[in-house]
């Protein structure tokens, strides 16, 4: 979140400006992906680059919304070369599609991965800079040539990232290993096509991982520090709505109305983040980068180590959210109960040493990454490298704080 500090001499009050940012225009219902034409037409896009991944490129769903667009008469070419964790190298390969079949704009579709991807070869299709010039660090946004970002449409196929709802775009440097945030604001797409269809073939695993995503997402934003009213009540809806419908969805995948609410319930979790992240987001990108782990698994394992963490400063807050999700035991113990049951049903483990050897964690590489993660600013007790580094221990033993 961008935010200014003002001292006000006379009263000696610290007055803050802050920014606030809300979604863009989003197409929501059953089958809407139907609309997909008429979503590239009204943007004046002829030629869409359609970005996913490999998996997704040869299902029926992708194959309909290529289907729909040739006979609207769209010139639609495809990259499907994403990967999990996607990589400048996709940005790369993407952009090169792009400008090689002359393309005006760009459909993202898919989980995270290809929502990022196709955001950030929309947004490096007019830049000379490389894209690691645009880290959201400062104000390196301001150096993008903003007249020459591709218009984008954002069709989500997971209920977890947000990122169809967000201004930013996380991609692993491959020099580096370090997962970075390219952020701009028109990297948010200005149609999002929210169809519960396309998430229904979700197997239940993954429903699971992108759900609990969903839940760091809201609940992070919640307990960030800062004034932001709005985006705490989308994260404390955001929260009800999982709580309501995660285990329908991953349990009953055909529970269109369980869909509908978990794809809902992801898109608010980018919008509330907008505030703020936290230490659940900075210990996970670097065990995404590498060891390869689900961004929503590493999620879901890190989230009942950093709360009770931070328990001194977010407990009243907790209480809040318990108060909200009308949960029996309305106290901080009561909600880290709440969680750790939820990940029980999900059948998600507990320690980070059920996914990852001991001898595989580069625990003072990953320390010091997870310091600088963009998403450490956002968490309520400011961290050093030792308490990641104690976070991360706590989590392969199983201990809680």
């Amino acid at each position: 979140m961008i935010y200014n500090i003002l001292i006000h001499k006379t009263l000696n009050i610290i007055m803050v400006k802050y920014n606030w940012n809300y979604p863009t225009s989003m197409w929501v219902g059953e089958n809407r992906i139907n609309d997909i034409a008429e979503a590239c037409k009204s943007l004046g896009i002829l030629k869409p680059l359609l970005v996913t991944d490999k998996g997704l490129a040869e299902t029926d769903i992708v194959k309909k919304t290529l289907s729909i667009l040739d006979k609207n008469k769209l010139s639609t070419k495809l990259y499907s070369n994403v990967v999990g964790n996607p990589t400048g190298t996709n940005v790369n390969e993407g952009v090169e599609s792009f400008k090689k079949n002359n393309c005006d704009g760009v459909i993202a579709f898919g989980g995270g991965s290809g929502l990022d991807v196709g955001k950030a070869v929309a947004f490096m299709s007019g830049q000379s800079l490389p894209i690691w010039d645009f880290e959201d660090v400062g104000d390196n946004w301001t150096r993008a040539n903003s007249d020459k970002i591709a218009p984008i449409i954002a069709v989500p196929t997971t209920a977890g990232t947000g990122s169809e709802t967000g201004r930013a775009s996380v991609i692993l440097n491959e020099q580096t290993g370090v997962k970075n945030i390219i952020f701009h604001p028109k990297f948010l797409p200005s149609i999002v096509i929210l169809d519960p269809i396309l998430t229904v073939g979700l197997p239940p695993k993954i429903t699971a991982a992108t759900g609990m995503d969903a839940l760091a997402h809201n609940l992070e934003a919640y307990c960030a520090p800062g004034y932001h009213p709005m985006a705490d009540g989308i994260a404390l809806e955001g929260m009800r709505l999982i709580n309501k419908w995660l285990l329908e969805a991953v349990n009953n995948g055909s529970n269109i109305e369980a869909r509908m609410n978990m794809i809902t319930a992801a898109s608010m979790g980018s919008t509330a983040f907008q505030k703020g992240l936290g230490a659940i987001h900075s210990l996970s990108h670097p065990v995404n980068a590498l060891n390869n782990i689900h961004h929503g698994l590493s999620n879901a394992i890190f989230m009942p180590y950093v709360l009770t963490f931070n328990k001194d400063v977010i407990e009243e807050k907790i209480i809040k959210i318990c108060d909200y999700l009308e949960l029996k035991d309305k106290s901080f113990d009561g909600f880290i109960n709440w969680v750790l049951d939820l990940r029980k049903k999900l059948n998600m483990p507990h320690k980070l040493s059920e996914v990852i050897d001991e001898k595989d964690l580069q625990l003072d590489r990953l320390s010091k990454m997870a310091l600088k993660d963009p998403s450490t600013g956002g968490n309520p007790k400011k961290l050093t490298e030792a308490d990641m580094k104690i976070m991360y221990q706590y989590s392969m033993t199983g201990k809680l704080f």
